[in-house]
């Protein structure tokens, strides 16, 4: 199984997009790879990331 990194660009309450890196095989699901993001971003001080699913950016970077 190989690892991928997957970028996941989560939108804030402060009107940002806030980018984290993920790394995951190539046939992670969107949604998992949603929340690890969100769960890192969530941990952190800064402002709050939404969480709908619909508003990340997920990507697959070889």
């Amino acid at each position: 199984m190989r690892s991928s990194r997957w970028p996941v660009a989560l939108p804030a309450v402060d009107g940002r997009q806030y980018v984290y890196r993920v790394y995951a095989p190539e046939e992670a699901l969107h949604a998992d790879l949603f929340w690890e993001a969100w769960h890192c971003h969530d941990e952190s001080v800064l402002p709050h990331a939404r969480d709908v699913f619909d508003t990340a950016v997920i990507r697959r970077v070889d």
